[in-house]
């Protein structure tokens, strides 16, 4: 049995959904999986509120087991908090290389984010530029704009109008499924 591990923040986590464990992105990522017989363990490593510092404090953690694959989502809490792109950044590719460090063979996915219109931050194009640039340097695949399609949208969203709902989570795991897909054939 092979390991991906999903790292990142509250969506990653399922905050706010009734049932994480089942409505999670990770976890319909496994759906999917199951779905398809094939012999991979998805880990839901998000955790609420988490910050791209919080995200290196935290790697060693799980790097205790091997890593076949690893999904990446951390860093619109930065932007929330007036973290510069450049540290968020910074923080982003010491994850990557920890994780590359541990795990050499590793296949790797980046979930960028961009700023979502009612914050305004004079970092807007270096904060939406960062994921891009990291993907590259790092050889990952990318998923340009994590809520694509679902932020927005009210009946995606919980009440905040910030986490997706249940509903909100099958199109983005749809979307991450075709990017996971690339890496376990």
């Amino acid at each position: 049995m092979q390991n991906i591990l999903c790292f990142g923040d509250s969506l990653t986590a399922g905050y706010g959904l009734r049932n994480a464990a089942t409505e999670s992105f990770p976890a319909l990522i496994q759906q999917k999986i199951n779905a398809g017989n094939l012999a991979y363990n998805v880990i839901n490593a998000g955790l609420s509120g988490d910050t791209s510092a919080g995200g290196l404090s935290r790697i060693d953690y799980w790097l205790s087991r091997p890593i076949d694959v690893f999904i990446l989502e951390l860093g619109i809490n930065d932007i929330m908090r007036g973290v510069h792109p450049q540290n968020t950044s910074k923080n982003l590719q010491a994850v990557i290389d920890k994780v590359r460090a541990k795990n050499p063979e590793v296949k790797m996915a980046l979930m960028g984010m961009q700023i979502p219109l009612f914050i305004h931050s004079p970092f807007t194009a270096q904060f939406n530029s960062m994921y891009p640039s990291l993907a590259n340097a790092n050889q990952m695949l990318l998923v340009p704009f994590f809520l694509q399609g679902v932020a927005g949208q009210a009946h995606l969203n919980l009440a905040d109008r910030l986490h997706p709902s249940a509903e909100g989570y099958k199109i983005i795991a749809d979307k991450v499924w075709s990017v996971i897909q690339r890496l376990i054939v």
